[in-house]
């Protein structure tokens, strides 16, 4: 296994009892279903099957509900709290210290998705200074018309610090017929005909008491899909040849370093991979900011990524929408979903921009690769002439064996598909075209046509 992150998107979760969300605010109802809302962005549907929305500018902020907080202009627009609403306690369950904080909050609008989902994953690009936090709940209207309780879906910050809470997922949170895992909401049968057609989204934004401190929001988004259960996909055809110049990082290289964050090497496939495309586009973190790592290690960038993308209940680097929340962090837009294709991918590595997916598989099913896995992050940096993937894949001895050339169908399917049989012949999941994308604040006018192509602009 060289991931510690699950692969349980598209595996039925059976929970015996509903638990509650554990939500550090009041929960308003969800409106009845009506007509599409304004600032509800919704994007296109990847065959059917994917549907992203986002809310970034003034105008979106306008659409949902706001309790405390404003949107600010500017190059960095977002938004902010402007004045607390209230205050409440929080018992940090990884530290066991309470804090009072005071919030405000923030309620999307209802998002009709145009593919009625079995499963959900939020992601946000937020700056949160010290002494701030922010959580992130999503709740879901099933489609015999009752709702799903407020799920919290992540609880974010940037730092680690002493006036810092400790970044986390929520485990435990179920009603019966949905569930959380990590960082996925999920129904519970997804082979049945229950699906959740329509959701909300909401904010609550934390500070220290009586400060001017605040995060800001620049964008909060959700991936709805509904991909069937498969073994195998069809072959797409080769397109467009071209490799970007993605630096090669080794997870393996950092086995043994920094346990609390999981232990590097097969744990930081994630990490690695973000740092990859990170310093792609420039993005990664400074000397000043990689100092507390031990001179001795190699890429100081990917311990520094690890350290902050670690998910504190989940004990591990892999959670997504962190991933791509520490990229944001980092000035980057970045967000979480699922291609159709690896034709998907050559639109987006033509117009310039890398992609990292997640995949699983044994030894013998991705040729070259030398090793089975649950569960894997590779950043892709292009495609050969032939029409093959030019894998960065982290699970390699050391940098210079980090570039590799997979074959088109093989890795279509392993990363495509949702169902696969394991070692011991038995039948686990596959991420179903998960993907991490992250670009620049200005993105080129090629750049903008793909993501606008995928719903992420």
């Amino acid at each position: 296994m060289h991931s510690s992150r699950r692969t349980v998107l598209t595996a039925a979760v059976a929970v015996a009892a509903a638990a509650g969300t554990g939500a550090a605010s009041a929960a308003p109802a969800l409106a009845a279903p009506a007509a599409k809302a304004a600032g509800s962005r919704p994007g296109r549907a990847t065959g059917s099957l994917v549907d992203n929305a986002f809310w970034a500018g003034h105008q979106d902020w306008r659409a949902g509900t706001g309790h405390g907080v404003r949107s600010v202009p500017g190059p960095v627009a977002g938004l902010v709290i402007d004045k607390a609403v209230g205050r409440t306690d929080y018992q940090d369950p990884h530290t066991g210290t309470t804090a009072t904080w005071e919030y405000a909050t923030w309620t999307g609008p209802v998002h009709h998705s145009s593919v009625p989902a079995t499963e959900i994953v939020a992601h946000w690009n937020a700056d949160t200074p010290a002494g701030t936090w922010l959580q992130v709940e999503l709740q879901g209207r099933y489609s015999d018309g009752t709702l799903t309780p407020w799920y919290v879906m992540g609880r974010w910050t940037a730092g680690d610090g002493d006036t810092d809470i400790r970044r986390t997922s929520l485990d435990g949170q179920a009603d019966g017929r949905s569930s959380i895992s990590t960082d996925t909401f999920a129904l519970d049968d997804e082979a049945g005909t229950l699906r959740v057609p329509s959701y909300q989204l909401r904010l609550t934004l934390y500070r220290s008491p009586g400060s001017r401190l605040t995060p800001l929001v620049r964008r909060l988004g959700a991936m709805a899909s509904a991909v069937p259960a498969r073994f195998t996909v069809p072959a797409s055809k080769p397109g467009t040849a071209r490799e970007l110049r993605v630096p090669a990082y080794s997870q393996d290289i950092h086995k043994g370093q920094y346990p609390q964050y999981d232990n590097g090497g097969e744990a930081w496939c994630s990490p690695t991979s973000s740092s990859m495309v990170l310093d792609y586009w420039g993005h990664g973190p400074t000397r000043a900011e990689t100092a507390w790592v031990d001179p001795s290690y190699a890429d100081p960038q990917v311990d520094h990524a690890a350290r902050c993308t670690y998910d504190y209940q989940y004990e591990g680097c892999g959670n997504w929408p962190f991933n791509a929340a520490y990229a944001a962090s980092r000035g980057m837009n970045a967000a979480v979903t699922r291609l159709g294709s690896l034709t998907d991918i050559e639109t987006l590595v033509a117009a310039g921009i890398p992609v990292i997916t997640s995949q699983s598989f044994l030894a013998s099913e991705l040729t070259g690769a030398g090793y089975g896995t649950s569960g894997h992050l590779m950043a892709i940096a292009g495609f050969t002439a032939d029409g093959d993937v030019v894998a960065n894949d982290p699970a390699s001895q050391d940098d210079a064996a980090v570039r590799n050339v997979y074959k088109r169908a093989e890795f279509e399917t392993i990363w495509l598909r949702t169902k696969r049989y394991n070692a011991t012949g038995g039948v686990s999941s596959g991420s179903g075209g998960v993907v991490y994308v992250y670009w620049p604040p200005r993105p080129t006018k090629a750049q903008e046509r793909a993501l606008k192509s995928f719903g992420l602009l």
